[in-house]
């Protein structure tokens, strides 16, 4: 295998000859991303992207402090996506629109912050509505990590919401979801178009590029939402 001049793609061949043969068993963890690269002839990126793909195919497992390893039970073409809330609300036929309400630039408060694992470091706060067919659909409470996206400083998502400029801008390699419900309060309420008690669906995410945590976003839905999916 040439050792120079690695697109992602060689290297991801690679790393799949070397689970074919059992270089690497099942189970098995692989070198830091650093030595493959040294070892490989490439940017320590292009291993990056090649073993993120591979985890999204389900032939790697990825976590934070614990390395790469071969997944024991393959998984191939398991893929998680972003989705981008204009895109749902206008495969509904409905008229997308949005609304920054909020954007600040400091500390997440402590729970946040502890699941960002960040420190004092500031993080972009933003809050925003999305509509559909001008009535209230989501509302976006997101901060971002500053230190892992600066270029996000320079954006001021008045026309262009963070959740899909975050899909577009900011490659994650893990993630935490989670679902839950909520009794509206006042302001929440207003915001949504609901009253004060009503319950609603919230969606709450996490995502990460390596060690460094992306963006940690909830989503409060109008009540009513239904979640559909496909498989």
């Amino acid at each position: 295998m040439p050792r120079e001049n690695q697109t992602w793609q060689s290297v991801r061949d690679e790393v799949q000859r070397r689970i074919q043969t059992r270089v690497w068993p099942m189970g098995g963890l692989l070198p830091k991303e650093e030595d493959l690269a040294q070892e490989l002839g490439c940017a320590r990126v292009t291993v990056n992207r090649a073993l993120r793909h591979l985890a999204e195919q389900g032939i790697l497992n990825r976590k934070r402090k614990s390395g790469t390893r071969v997944a024991e039970f393959p998984a191939r073409n398991v893929r998680f996506r972003i989705p981008i809330l204009r895109e749902e609300i206008e495969a509904q036929g409905a008229v997308y629109s949005y609304a920054l309400l909020l954007r600040a630039q400091l500390a997440p408060p402590p729970p946040v912050r502890a699941a960002m694992q960040m420190k004092d470091a500031p993080a972009l706060h933003l809050q925003s509505l999305h509509l559909a067919d001008a009535r209230p659909f989501v509302f976006e409470d997101r901060w971002i990590n500053l230190a892992t996206v600066p270029e996000a400083e320079r954006v001021d998502f008045e026309t262009l919401s963070a959740n899909e400029w975050l899909v577009g801008h900011a490659p994650f390699t893990a993630g935490d979801m989670s679902f839950g419900a909520v009794r509206l309060d006042h302001p929440m309420a207003k915001a949504l178009g609901a009253h004060e008690g009503d319950s609603s669906l919230t969606n709450e995410r996490l995502t990460w590029d390596g060690a460094q945590s992306v963006t940690h976003v909830t989503l409060t839905y109008a009540p009513g939402h239904r979640i559909q999916s496909s498989f």
